[in-house]
């Protein structure tokens, strides 16, 4: 009898786990606290997409977000006081290397890629980073690691944790090449050395590699539709082998849109940029040589062009003296690229190769000055890091702009920078997300 109930109990007891949770009494759950709120004031905003300026402007941001723009400050709102500067959105720089610290010279980059410890490489990448962040670049696209594997995705993953201080980022990884077509090569065939890239052969290899990128949470694919052998053709324009076969070059860039992601082509000579625009790539870096008709095809398919012009002036000199007998000509023969490009409606979106010069020596911003040079209205270079960057990146009216929704990035200058474009050299103001990254010199 004794047993019966003990039982009895136990089965008991064993039904009341199974009463379901929903019909039991909740605890109160804690409320959750309201974004903070802050105002910030300055002398005028420039609103990019109009190409003008609204003067006294008020942004209201709420958290990460940007709540309203208008001209007052609502009761109880801490104030940002910004004086008589320029509110701008946060800058976009979508071609930079972290991982790199300047590569004009084979030598330069033998010692990063061969000799320095991993490790080492990501710290002065994080220092790579808050530079960026601090000249007022919130967001950037990093286009390849040059032999440090994955290390950009952690490096993006850990700025999204608040881990490093940086901008957005969007990654690729090692970029794609093929057997042979780039550096470290003609070392001794018996010994294994780094080459920068992730290889793939044949179609079915190449889709292979992208599938293996993005697994481990790549936002870009990046190939190299041409390297080395650049010369000049009869006519004045520059041409090289390519690397890929048609087959080659169609998977990869099949594959990545398949599963939703674009495709960044590093293209400097006629083949190179041919090849890259007939597969359907979303950009194309550097773009040396692009005749009027290869500009054309790029409108019509909606394919960018980001000319790197900071990069391109840096690393002229130092690659002519090391034997590159076209290097002397390219600036003159991108110019007539870029014109080209301009002239057929091609998107020309900002971006610098940061990496491919150390990061400590020349300003991102100095691409404007030199974008203004070659023709673009300072309002046109503006739009090339804001809504035209913005777009290319799938991020329209969420970065490179400040209206309503966006994220709250944002940058002040003093002066005018529709009358001169240098003074993006001289950010004294920047919030990313809300917070700010650099604060006003103190008085």
């Amino acid at each position: 009898m004794k047993r019966r109930r003990l039982a009895g109990r136990t089965i008991l007891a064993f039904t009341a786990l199974l009463v379901p949770i929903s019909t039991l009494p909740l605890a109160a759950a804690e409320p959750t606290p309201a974004p903070r709120r802050v105002a910030i004031r300055a002398g005028r905003l420039l609103d990019v997409r109009a190409g003008r300026y609204v003067e006294r402007p008020v942004v209201i941001v709420s958290g990460d977000r940007i709540e309203s723009v208008g001209a007052s400050v609502p009761e109880g709102v801490a104030v940002v006081d910004l004086g008589d500067r320029t509110l701008l959105p946060g800058l976009v720089d979508a071609h930079t290397h972290v991982l790199l610290q300047g590569d004009a010279t084979s030598a330069e980059y033998n010692v990063q890629i061969l000799q320095e410890y991993p490790a080492h490489r990501v710290v002065r990448a994080v220092r790579a980073m808050k530079i960026s962040l601090e000249h007022g670049f919130t967001t950037i696209r990093d286009l390849e690691t040059e032999g440090a594997g994955y290390d950009d995705v952690a490096l993006r993953d850990a700025v999204n944790e608040g881990v490093v201080p940086g901008p957005r980022m969007k990654v690729v990884g090692p970029a794609l090449s093929t057997t042979g077509s780039y550096p470290i090569t003609r070392f001794r065939p018996d010994w294994k050395f780094p080459v920068g890239v992730q290889i793939c052969d044949g179609a079915d290899g190449c889709r292979r590699a992208v599938r293996e990128q993005l697994s481990y949470g790549t936002d870009w694919v990046k190939i190299y539709a041409n390297t080395g052998g650049l010369a000049l053709t009869a006519d004045g324009w520059v041409d090289s082998p390519p690397n890929w076969t048609k087959e080659e070059i169609e998977a990869v860039v099949s594959e990545a849109h398949a599963h939703r992601v674009k495709v960044a082509a590093h293209a400097r000579s006629d083949t190179g940029v041919r090849i890259a625009v007939a597969a359907g790539v979303d950009s194309i870096e550097h773009g040396d040589s692009i005749r009027p008709e290869v500009a054309a095809e790029m409108a019509r398919k909606g394919i960018a062009l980001s000319p790197t012009l900071t990069v391109a002036e840096y690393v002229a000199g130092p690659r002519a003296a090391e034997g590159c007998a076209v290097c002397a000509e390219l600036p003159k023969i991108h110019r007539r690229s870029v014109e080209n490009c301009r002239k057929a409606g091609v998107k020309i979106v900002f971006g610098t190769d940061a990496g491919g010069f150390p990061w400590t020596d020349i300003q991102q911003a100095r691409e404007f000055e030199l974008e203004v040079a070659i023709g673009m209205s300072p309002i046109e270079a503006i739009r090339s890091a804001t809504t035209v960057a913005a777009d290319l990146l799938g991020m329209s009216g969420k970065i490179g702009v400040l209206e309503k929704g966006a994220f709250a990035d944002l940058i002040a200058v003093s002066g005018d920078p529709l009358k001169d474009v240098s003074v993006l050299s001289r950010v004294e103001f920047v919030m990313k997300g809300g917070e700010v990254a650099r604060a006003l010199p103190s008085r």
